[in-house]
């Protein structure tokens, strides 16, 4: 019997890849204006400045994602110090995030749903959990939850067994009473399905599940719940 169900967040409950491209343009914009960088050669910088503080950091922490960082480590680069701009550069890039994203179809038709039933949701994800909680506030989805928990907080990244395990405890459930949804099939899928959990793998896009439940919509998803009641 299924109690709880976690959802991962980016590229689960919204297009991140979406969102993403649109902070860059405006990035790129900002950088264009500050520092007479064209987009692509920013674009290139920040990927080199993302390798280098995961190698600072570690690859398994939520610090690898913290974009201020990452926009310090651009100053660093090309030898500023002008310090305020790479919190400018942050809020110019997750304020355009936060202002363009949009709840994935069906995604809060299924939550209301899920509540009324008595199931237990939470949130599994990795980054930083300020970030995240600005982003299920803007997805309108902090009314329905009932646990969160960020890699920040686990002091590990999916798919390690430490981060499940918080799920899995705030869950109160046991992992086979949990399903966990999500897009990375590695991360979310496999990680969760080693755990003992539910994986099963949000994939819009036509993909080889191999073996995993998938769910391509939440409106699908609903549907294919209505006819079983039905049936």
């Amino acid at each position: 019997m299924i109690k709880a169900i976690i959802f991962d967040i980016d590229n689960t409950m919204y297009s991140f890849d979406r969102a993403h491209k649109a902070a860059m343009t405006a990035l790129g914009a900002y950088v264009k204006e500050n520092f007479g960088m064209k987009p692509a050669e920013m674009a290139d910088l920040m990927k080199k400045c993302a390798d280098i503080v995961t190698e600072r950091t570690g690859d398994n922490c939520a610090a690898l994602h913290n974009r201020l960082l990452r926009f310090q480590c651009f100053l660093e680069q090309i030898d500023s110090t002008e310090y305020q701009k790479a919190m400018e550069m942050y809020h110019v890039y997750w304020d355009t995030i936060l202002e363009v994203m949009e709840p994935e179809p069906g995604l809060v038709p299924l939550l209301s749903r899920l509540k009324a039933r008595g199931i237990r949701l939470g949130v599994g994800s990795d980054m930083t959990a300020y970030i995240q909680y600005k982003k299920l506030e803007k997805l309108g989805v902090l009314k329905y939850l009932d646990f969160i928990v960020t890699s920040e907080e686990a002091g590990e990244e999916k798919p390690t067994p430490r981060f499940f395990e918080l799920c899995v405890k705030k869950a109160g459930c046991k992992p086979e009473e949990c399903v966990f949804i999500g897009d990375s099939l590695k991360k979310d899928v496999i990680g969760s399905t080693e755990f003992g959990m539910k994986g099963t793998w949000y994939c819009p896009e036509d993909a080889v599940s191999a073996g995993y439940p998938v769910i391509r919509s939440f409106e699908d998803f609903m549907r294919g719940e209505e006819q079983e009641r039905d049936g």
